[in-house]
């Protein structure tokens, strides 16, 4: 049967909805380790840009070092900085000068990656089934912290549900991202709703859970195999494994 408590359910985008695979990402070596990157995507646009380009380790280590400092922003502060401005600061910071302007390059950047990691996400198939299903009791929204709202949206696209959620949220639209109660409480007033009428649905302990709860909404935790949570984390409402067992939870 249906729970009449909520009047809307609001789930996440990554890990929630769709899945990404950072290993069909390229293959990077640096400083000795190996990882997937879209670092080797990325590095043809500075050879291309700048005359007689040598200075890959020089990028590289700026490019590190701003991903560090916006990643304390987003901390210390509930900011969101978009994919756009990490570009653009590690290439300032370089301090050399290109053959086309830095904010023209930052963009070709930011669009290289973003493919990348479009073409790398997709949408299993039971979890665009259970929005179907739940999206027949409730009104529904998405929310997501993701730093680009061009290829956030066309991930939702790509899910074949987009259609079903009545607001669709990226924290790059509104510069905050979880779990900073300021952006659910953006949603709320979104869809015109109290705190008590919505239900969220996430992974993350910290930016789903506790992000939630901070702004007095009912959440619904997808545990993926996990037993335990932070313990400053409230136990949460609702614990399914995955959001294919969310509309059997809810008794739809």
């Amino acid at each position: 049967m249906t729970n009449h408590r909520f009047k809307a359910i609001a789930i996440d985008l990554f890990n929630t909805l769709v899945k990404w695979d950072p290993d069909g990402l390229p293959p990077h070596q640096w400083r000795g380790r190996k990882f997937n990157s879209t670092i080797p995507l990325l590095l043809p646009h500075l050879r291309e840009s700048f005359h007689r380009w040598d200075h890959d380790d020089t990028w590289l280590e700026a490019y590190y070092a701003v991903t560090m400092e916006i990643a304390a922003e987003r901390e210390r502060h509930g900011v969101e900085v978009t994919c756009y401005e990490r570009f653009f600061r590690s290439l300032n910071r370089v301090g050399l000068t290109p053959q086309i302007e830095l904010d023209a390059l930052a963009e070709m950047m930011r669009a290289t990656h973003m493919k990348a990691v479009r073409e790398v996400t997709s949408t299993p198939a039971a979890n665009a089934e259970a929005v179907r299903r739940i999206a027949q009791h409730y009104r529904m929204a998405l929310l997501s912290n993701f730093d680009d709202s061009q290829t956030g949206r066309e991930i939702v696209e790509d899910s074949g549900v987009a259609d079903l959620f009545e607001v669709i949220l990226i924290s790059a639209d509104v510069a905050m991202r979880k779990p900073n109660p300021a952006i659910f409480r953006h949603l709320l007033a979104a869809m015109n709703l109290e705190p008590r009428e919505m239900l969220f649905v996430g992974d993350t302990p910290m930016e789903d859970v506790l992000g939630a709860q901070r702004a007095g909404i009912p959440i619904a935790w997808l545990s993926h195999g996990r037993t335990e949570l932070p313990p400053e984390v409230k136990q949460p409402d609702i614990v399914v494994e995955t959001l294919a067992d969310l509309p059997d939870a809810l008794g739809l």
